[in-house]
């Protein structure tokens, strides 16, 4: 009786690990790391300073009392009543919006466009290719052609 060998759990996680996509991951996240950098500096050093002018930069001091008296140390602990702190949320949904937007109009699109650009290219180059192969395969069918008739011809003459 011979068993089957099963792979170790080591030769699997091994098997895993070299797989590719694990190495692209984490490649993707550390340039998404480097790139939340370059992303959080055009929102605080170009963006906010435009919203800024509108309005104002700080929406964090914004709030409603549920329950009055509403009393907040100079630390953020309430002392008293049931603060609403809906500055803070509209000022984290103006930041990620105007995030998004920055990704999405410096990055996302313009890449989409070179891409598709990329494959346009691509694609014209695969037609030119077919247009030659299928021209390349006519003119091989136009010699045999002629020579299938010179050996027909050839018989008739002896």
């Amino acid at each position: 009786m011979s068993a089957k060998k099963e792979p170790s759990v080591w030769h699997g996680f091994k098997a895993f690990l070299m797989r590719g996509n694990v190495v692209d991951l984490a490649v993707a996240v550390v340039i998404g790391a480097a790139f939340t950098n370059i992303v959080n500096s055009v929102v605080k050093g170009i963006i906010s300073p435009l919203v800024g002018a509108i309005g104002t930069q700080n929406l964090d001091h914004y709030s409603s009392c549920l329950k009055a008296p509403c009393q907040v140390a100079p630390d953020g602990t309430v002392k008293s009543g049931v603060p609403i702190l809906w500055g803070s949320v509209l000022g984290a949904t103006l930041t990620f919006v105007i995030t998004a937007a920055v990704v999405y109009f410096l990055m996302v699109l313009p890449m989409a466009k070179y891409l598709a650009r990329q494959a346009a290219r691509r694609a014209a180059r695969e037609g030119t290719k077919e247009v030659l192969e299928v021209t390349e395969l006519e003119v091989l069918k136009e010699i045999r052609d002629a020579l299938v008739a010179q050996r027909g011809s050839g018989h008739d003459e002896r």
